[in-house]
């Protein structure tokens, strides 16, 4: 059988909203305060509109926290080397960007955990032939590339969606969700039997980070009693 919900989702913190002036600062806190993951979005203008950060930026980032690369980009597969030699722990692309996403995933191989990305218009099938090589379906609650949008309501049946096929797969799988986090409604995604929650703006915008971060935290746990 396939891997069950963990009793509580690990956090990936997503650095987009932080004070990159401050970032030492900024990935002491969330260590501190218990992050699992650094999540870094990589986005290429093309893909989505917006441009972040590429490799050199990504081997800067000095953390103990493990490295969660969601690559936002057109076809990955000449490129994801580069990510994984940056120190990629984690390494997720997009089935919608990549011609051939089964080879991104052979290129990758152990190196990472490799995983793949849905948009919230993708069907959850897209992913059903790629599942004995990767290691995180990770669904995503909003279109990637524009802030300030609400967790889709049709998620929490593309999460079950998701959840169904890799407990058929009998593989041990992750299931992931990435948009539209708040202190609020951390709680009610925690429920929906996810292994991983990725959250950036509860985190960083108003009020401390670290404080924000422990919130966010005990409203997940409290789903998982």
């Amino acid at each position: 059988m396939g891997t069950a919900p963990s009793a509580e989702p690990q956090l990936s913190i997503v650095i987009t909203t932080a004070d990159w002036l401050h970032m030492g600062e900024e990935l002491a806190r969330i260590e501190d305060a218990g992050a699992d993951f650094v999540h870094i979005d990589v986005m290429d203008g093309c893909f989505c509109p917006q441009l972040t950060v590429g490799p050199p930026v990504i081997a800067a980032l000095k953390t103990r926290l493990r490295k969660d690369i969601h690559l936002m980009i057109e076809d990955p597969l000449e490129k994801v080397r580069a990510y994984v030699e940056a120190g990629a722990d984690m390494l997720t692309f997009h089935v919608e960007a990549a011609r051939h996403p089964h080879r991104v995933l052979q290129a990758l191989g152990p190196a990472v955990k490799r995983g793949i990305a849905l948009n919230p218009g993708t069907p959850v099938t897209a992913v059903e032939p790629l599942l004995d090589d990767l290691e995180l379906v990770l669904v995503l609650a909003v279109n990637p590339g524009w802030g300030g949008q609400r967790f889709a309501p049709s998620t929490e049946r593309r999460l079950a969606a998701a959840r169904e096929l890799i407990e058929r797969s009998g593989r041990t799988v992750m299931l992931g969700v990435d948009g539209g986090v708040t202190r609020e409604n951390v709680g009610s995604i925690a429920a929906m039997g996810v292994d991983l929650i990725v959250a950036g703006s509860a985190v960083f915008d108003g009020g401390d980070a670290a404080a924000n971060l422990r919130q966010l935290r005990a409203g997940a746990g409290r789903a998982a009693e």
